[in-house]
């Protein structure tokens, strides 16, 4: 439950209860939305109690089994692939198709992006959130994340951009009405806001 009570919520930034809902989607009951890197499947579980098709892709064996675990009695279907991989190869149009943490930050958007808007119905909405980029640090970044003692670290890249540099490329693909702005930290210690970016297809 979060704190007003609710067993599904969704939440676009990296703060409890914090920032917009669902309706960045712009979805009615019967829409057809698609989640990039849908992780244990919190915010997908929402949008289906809300009666849209929620469709999650993830690239982790162990969050698809957690997501499937966790929500076995909620109406959504899950893929275990790579996001790009996937929008290619499925025939399925959608209606959004969002990513928060997930997909968009992690592929190259010359590559995700064209492929996104390919799946995207007329009108539909492609929104994500990902945190700021450093100041001076923009396009590929990459890091490496331990694993094992016994394994080298895994290299995980990332694509960070400005506001302005993401309405940018948005438009370059095709995509219209773009908008990004960095949501505020909700009061306390943390002062990291959220990149939140919505276009139309």
């Amino acid at each position: 439950m979060n704190a007003a009570g609710e067993a599904t919520w969704f939440n676009w930034t990296q703060y409890a209860d914090h920032g917009p809902g669902a309706e960045v989607l712009g979805v009615r009951p019967g829409s057809a939305v698609l989640e990039l890197g849908c992780g244990k499947g919190g915010n997908l579980a929402h949008l289906a109690t809300l009666g849209v098709n929620a469709v999650g892709v993830d690239v982790s064996l162990a969050q698809i089994k957690a997501a499937g675990a966790r929500w076995s009695d909620t109406p959504m279907t899950l893929h275990r692939a790579e996001a790009t991989h996937f929008l290619e190869e499925t025939g399925a149009g959608f209606d959004s198709v969002f990513s928060v943490f997930g997909a968009v930050w992690f592929t190259d958007p010359a590559v995700l992006l064209p492929a996104i808007r390919r799946r995207l119905r007329p009108g539909g909405v492609l929104a994500f959130s990902q945190r700021p980029p450093i100041e001076g640090c923009y396009g590929c970044q990459a890091s490496y994340i331990n694993r094992s003692e016994d394994e080298d670290p895994l290299v995980v890249k990332r694509w960070d951009y400005e506001p302005d540099r993401w309405v940018e490329l948005l438009t370059e693909h095709g995509f219209t009405a773009a908008t990004a702005q960095v949501l505020a930290a909700p009061p306390g210690p943390r002062k990291v806001g959220t990149l939140l970016v919505r276009a139309h297809g």
